[in-house]
């Protein structure tokens, strides 16, 4: 039987499980996604995007363990204008809470044009933002989050855009679809 994989774009405000901690959490269980399908990795209940989910559990190591080089890009608004210093600090890795993260992939981009989220990210006027993306082979906990405030460049928004060659493309927010068997072999491009 060929594994079932799905594409969700994640909302902000989900949290990335099917059971609720607190009765006001909202879960993975108001998306109609099918059963027995379990998230691969998480994404931060503040945190948007491509969350990939799966019938087959094999596919969480082949994604997600470091070894295994897949990397997962992220584009993360900023507060500040980021600097090439900062992303170079970012590329060689840092140590962030007792941990040295790996070597990754760094550059600023322009604003992708996202829709505005809601509730929208705080706003300081006399601040100005920028967009970084970060590419990374591994996925410990807030760990964007955490590098982006290391080098002095907090960030707002955080959308994750593609896992492997696969993208999220066009599929709006709270959407889900299975990929085909090309797209689930670009996972492991």
């Amino acid at each position: 039987m060929t594994p079932m994989i799905l594409a969700f774009h994640k909302p902000y405000g989900v949290l990335s499980q099917f059971q609720k901690r607190e009765p006001q959490h909202r879960t993975l269980a108001e998306f109609g996604l099918p059963e027995r399908v379990y998230a691969i990795g998480r994404l931060d209940w503040d945190s948007e995007g491509l969350l990939l989910l799966s019938d087959e559990k094999e596919w969480n190591d082949r994604l997600l363990h470091p070894r295994n080089e897949c990397e997962r890009t992220y584009q993360a608004q900023v507060e500040g204008l980021a600097t090439e210093a900062a992303l170079a600090q970012l590329r060689k890795g840092l140590n962030i809470q007792r941990y040295r993260t790996q070597s990754c992939k760094a550059r600023l981009i322009s604003d992708p044009g996202y829709p505005a989220r809601n509730p929208p990210i705080r706003v300081r006027l006399k601040i100005p933002t920028s967009w970084v993306e970060l590419k990374l082979i591994e996925g410990k906990n807030r760990q964007v989050r955490r590098m982006t405030a290391a080098v002095g460049f907090p960030t707002l928004r955080l959308l994750r855009t593609a896992h492997g060659q696969f993208k999220l493309g066009d599929l709006p927010a709270g959407k889900w679809r299975e990929l085909t068997a090309e797209e689930r072999k670009s996972l492991l491009r």
